[in-house]
This record gives structure tokens, sequence and C-alpha cells, in this order.
């Protein structure tokens, strides 16, 4: 049994440097056995039923891995917490997307964007698990009477949007932070910002 899950393990690894290489379509079931060291690639499916699954598999494992993801994969002990105290938790996560694998997030944006089956897998497993907390605990924040009643649809949203444009400027567009604005600095004003707006009226 630990040598099946070796060898999937090993399989798995294979495959994400195959597809970050190569991409899904350059990526074969030959290359990737040969990767992982396998005397025949029909052993690849022993544990996979074709491609689409082994990548969607390397996919949802790596975003898994996420910060963000990992931050709100127990969201019982933070349904009650006061908002200035989650939101600073999820910025930081948020902001941690930079230690990410830059290879997962350019497969990720490669192949997401030709395959809508896989983008809606991928909105699934991660910004769905990530908007599905937030809307919950916002939510919950309300019954408290900590926020005014509002569609948290739309303020999960805005929350994460007012924060793109700060970890877009360190992984992709580094003249959008030549400004020296820290990410707890922005963090700390878009808090500020967004819960001002949710205040509740007395």
């Amino acid at each position: 049994m630990a040598e099946e899950l070796d060898r999937r393990a090993q399989i798995l690894e294979a495959a994400f440097e195959e597809f970050a290489a190569k991409g899904f379509k350059g990526a074969t079931i030959k290359s990737i056995a040969r990767a992982a060291g396998l005397q025949s690639p029909a052993l690849i499916y022993w544990y996979f039923e074709d491609k689409g699954a082994l990548f969607r598999e390397v996919l949802e494992l790596r975003a898994l891995k996420a910060p963000l993801l990992q931050a709100v994969s127990d969201p019982a002990p933070m349904i009650d917490l006061p908002p200035e105290e989650v939101l600073k938790k999820l910025g930081r996560a948020y902001f941690g997307f930079e230690q990410f694998d830059r290879r997962t997030i350019q497969l990720v944006l490669g192949e997401v964007l030709r395959n809508q089956e896989l983008a809606e897998m991928f909105v699934r497993i991660g910004p769905g698990r990530v908007f599905g907390f937030l809307n919950t605990y916002l939510e919950r924040q309300i019954e408290l009477g900590r926020l005014r009643p509002h569609d948290t649809r739309s303020s999960s949203r805005a929350f994460l949007g007012m924060l793109i444009p700060q970890i877009m400027g360190r992984v992709f567009f580094p003249t959008l932070t030549e400004d020296g604005l820290t990410d707890e600095g922005h963090l700390e004003t878009a808090i500020r910002i967004f819960l001002k707006g949710l205040k509740p009226e007395r």
C-alpha cells in the first residue's frame, strides 16, 4: 500500500514537471511515464483514467497548497472572531500567493483560460472555497451585529478585489508597486475602508 502511494505521488510529481514545461497538450503519457521512471506508460492508467484525470489531480493538489486555501481549510475557529482579525489573516494569506510556485500559477493561467471544464474545476477548488468561507463568515458577522445587513456575495468580492493590484504588482507587474506601499500598509488601509463602509447604522 505504501509503495502504491509512493508510486502515485511519483507520477503526480513527474506529471506536474511535464505539464509545467510543455503544457497539457505537449505533455504525453509516455513522457510522464519516462519522467516518473516507470517501465511502461500503461502503469499510469492503473492510477489515473486518462491524461485529463491526471492533469485535474495535479492541479487540485497544487491549488490546495495555496496559502489562502490553507487559511480557510478549517473555518470553525474563525467564524466568531472579529472582522479586523479574520480579514487581516486572510489578507496576509492572500499576499502569501507570491510564495506559491510560479510554475503552478503559469500552468493554471495557461491551461484554465483554454479549457472551460478545467476553469470550472479550478474555481470550485480554489476561489469558490475562499468566497464560500467569506460569505458564511460575513453573514455570521451580520448576525452578531458587527456589520450592517448587505449582500455578502458582493462584499466578499469587493474585499479580495481591493487586494488584487498589490499582489499583481509584486508577482507580475512590478511598476504597480514602485510607490513603496507595503503589503501590510495596503492591507490595513483596505480593511479600514472596507469595514467603515459596512459599519452598522445606529
